[in-house]
């Protein structure tokens, strides 16, 4: 039985407003965004796609991933586009104790700081699997992060749907100041190939344009 939601509904983001369901603006913009990066190839061909476009994006990179891997998240860095914390083991908050949630936040926020000779400070979280509690989420504010949550989840993760389906949920959900979830990661990588080439043109011929997440 699955357990998300690929169009976040209008009451959710009412009843939990102090996390970012959405960007609203003037611009045509959307919010792409990768989760749990950087994976060698995936995240570089992710990287190459977006290029193509002229298109930025957010990054929430798994600590652990950033620790085996400092070349990549430096490469996306350069390339212009803004990262985020994403813990450091990809902890489910439902099933973590929160001093054990916070801990790997900590680890996660050190690894990126480490990872860029203290260049970058990261204020944006995005907690795996959208899962967090509320004790979890009040401290990870506290420490001064915005907590990103999603307006369009891509699915892209789910080895059940098919690529062409990955894509629709995508196409036929977007809208002006939304947050899409992609994943740079192994699992998702046979959904994401498909999926966000098309995106990319698309929302590119439509006249948006592609923002980061401050």
């Amino acid at each position: 039985m699955k357990f998300y939601w690929i169009k976040t509904n209008e009451l959710i983001k009412r009843i939990f407003k102090n996390y970012v369901w959405d960007i609203p603006n003037k611009e045509n913009k959307v919010y792409l965004t990768f989760d749990d990066g950087p994976t060698p190839d995936v995240t570089e061909w992710t990287l190459s796609q977006l290029k193509k476009y002229n298109a930025k994006a957010t990054f929430f990179c798994i600590g652990n991933n950033i620790e085996k891997h400092p070349d990549i998240y430096n490469s996306i860095i350069q390339e212009g586009h803004s990262t985020g914390n994403h813990t450091f083991n990809h902890l489910n908050g439902w099933k973590s104790k929160t001093e054990d949630y916070l801990y790997d936040v900590d680890l996660c926020a050190n690894q990126i700081q480490k990872s860029t000779n203290h260049a970058i400070q990261s204020s944006i979280f995005q907690t795996p699997y959208g899962k967090i509690k509320l004790s979890q989420a009040k401290k990870v504010k506290e420490l001064g992060y915005k907590i990103i949550l999603w307006d369009v989840l891509s699915a892209d993760f789910d080895s059940t749907i098919s690529p062409e389906d990955c894509l629709k949920n995508v196409l036929s959900n977007i809208s002006d100041g939304s947050i899409v979830v992609f994943h740079d990661s192994m699992k998702a990588r046979k959904n994401l190939e498909y999926a966000l080439p098309k995106t990319l043109d698309f929302l590119t011929r439509e006249g948006y344009n592609f923002g980061t997440i401050p």
